[in-house]
């Protein structure tokens, strides 16, 4: 008993509103939002062009809400590859989303059950970064503002599919227009957010380095899962043991 109330007291409460806990939630998923727009409207598009209808394409982006997961899929599907094989392949891409999870879930342990699953659904790179940089501020991460950072990003992602699905045909080159690189740099901002954490700089550049010659050797999108394996690797053999700290 006691126990659990030092840990419902030890997290953090933020004095605002829900509805301004939302909204400031609301404004960190604009600019997700907007770096994300293009790959949501080539996803639409290569869906279509794959055989699927504007349907389909919208409730795939709508249940499965993952880039990558479905750029995969659309490839895979009606290739007469075995689901078992689809499945795993999905799994292999976004596998640094369990990684997501396992960090994420100690900063949302207090939200009820029903929350915590809509949660892990909503949670996506952007998400899982913004979320670890409000709770290392301090600051609560409620349930209203967590749904705050996904609803834009969530709602725009579903209808980009449906832009995509029906008009994609007219951006007949994305590369050229140099729209496929806004969410690289957006996420490069991400990356660069956490440059005062403990050895930031080693895990990157080995994480890095590794997911370059994955992507030479192995190809995309292993190169991603592969990468993030090697930054945990060398976070784990860096990083000082707790008693250490404590003794600095």
């Amino acid at each position: 008993m006691d126990e659990q109330i030092y840990q419902r007291e030890s997290i953090p409460v933020d004095s605002g509103t829900s509805r301004s806990q939302f909204w400031e939630g609301f404004g960190k998923g604009l600019p997700i939002m907007v770096a994300s727009a293009p790959f949501g409207l080539l996803f639409g598009a290569l869906a279509v062009d794959n055989g699927f209808t504007v349907f389909e394409a919208v409730l795939m982006s709508a249940a499965i809400f993952g880039g990558a997961s479905q750029m995969v899929g659309i490839e895979l599907f009606g290739q007469h590859i075995p689901a078992w094989l689809i499945v795993f392949s999905i799994f292999a891409v976004n596998f640094r989303h369990v990684l997501y999870s396992a960090a994420v879930g100690r900063r949302i342990g207090h939200f009820k059950p029903l929350q915590s699953l809509l949660s892990y659904f909503l949670l996506t790179d952007p998400q899982y970064a913004e979320t670890e940089k409000r709770a290392e501020s301090g600051r609560a991460v409620t349930f209203i503002w967590y749904l705050g950072v996904a609803t834009p990003i969530y709602v725009m992602w579903v209808t980009e599919a449906w832009i995509g699905g029906l008009f994609g045909n007219l951006i007949s080159d994305p590369h050229a227009l140099g729209i496929d690189m806004l969410l690289p740099i957006y996420f490069l901002g991400l990356v660069m957010g956490f440059r005062k954490r403990d050895n930031w700089a080693a895990i990157v550049i080995a994480s890095a380095i590794v997911s370059i010659i994955a992507y030479k050797t192995i190809g995309s999108p292993w190169h991603v899962s592969i990468g993030a394996l090697a930054g945990i690797i060398v976070a784990v053999i860096v990083a000082k043991p707790e008693k250490a700290r404590e003794k600095r």
